[in-house]
């Protein structure tokens, strides 16, 4: 295979996944990881993508993405920070979970137990209709109708409110001075306003997200009390992430072996 064609077939591939590592790309195109870095910092240049720690992410310009195209990004990775997620969970708590698919796995996982959950996602309230002992209050707003949520002034007032023990959200980038950020501003407005009305916010990230800084900064990553991550975030990051004192924990892969 040419070079060129390489290269193209590394952006068809980034936009279709959003974010692709490096590994996986090495294997795909039979070649070495220094090579698909050299690709891919030439495509960066060329503003056909954004590098990431350990890979690359889409920059497609589009404020909102299906949420059937992210429900199957790094899937896996969602599924297995959801269910150590769902452990900080108790009954009787009030709780918010936001749009993200990470929540919506979340809400799957949820056992039927007696919890009030505030969303502003279309699905996970679909997902929660269907166990009786969760009563389930949704933000209304303006209906975004890619992503399924709600979003707007009447959804940032109706958290007014509320107070809630714990917020389970996520966010389209971490960076560790940067802090969080999201793609849309709206979209971010909410879920910052969510972290205020909680006594904890637990943050729930894929390793896609980190090195990651996208359009609308929505808070410090101080404000997060709780790191959930999946074990194939890179170990200078872990590093980083606990020289901040930060609360965090691991969701391991079935499929691999625990490394760290």
């Amino acid at each position: 295979m040419l070079v060129a064609e390489r290269q193209q077939k590394i952006v068809e591939l980034v936009n279709e996944r959003l974010s692709v590592r490096v590994s996986e790309l090495s294997k795909i195109f039979s070649v070495t990881e220094e090579t698909i870095r050299r690709d891919l910092e030439k495509l960066e240049k060329e503003n056909k993508l954004k590098r990431s720690h350990g890979g690359a992410i889409s920059i497609r310009n589009e404020s909102e993405v299906d949420f059937s195209e992210r429900e199957i990004a790094n899937a896996l990775e969602k599924k297995a920070i959801a269910q150590e997620a769902v452990k900080f969970i108790q009954s009787g708590e009030r709780i918010i979970l936001d749009a993200s698919t990470t929540a919506w796995y979340l809400a799957k996982a949820l056992p039927d137990i007696p919890l009030t959950v505030l969303t502003n996602s279309v699905k996970v309230a679909v997902e929660l209709s269907k166990k009786e002992k969760i009563q389930v209050i949704s933000t209304g707003g303006v209906l975004l109708p890619r992503s399924l949520s709600y979003v707007g002034p009447l959804a940032e007032r109706s958290l007014e409110t509320y107070y809630v023990d714990k917020a389970f959200l996520s966010c389209k980038g971490i960076h560790l001075e940067s802090g969080l950020s999201e793609s849309n501003e709206w979209q971010a407005l909410l879920k910052k306003k969510m972290m205020t009305i909680a006594d904890q916010v637990i943050l729930m990230a894929d390793s896609s997200k980190f090195g990651v800084r996208a359009f609308v900064r929505m808070a410090p990553l101080d404000d997060v009390h709780h790191l959930i991550v999946d074990d194939h975030v890179d170990d200078k990051t872990m590093n980083d992430l606990e020289r901040k004192q930060l609360m965090l924990t691991i969701a391991r892969l079935k499929h691999r072996s625990v490394g760290r």
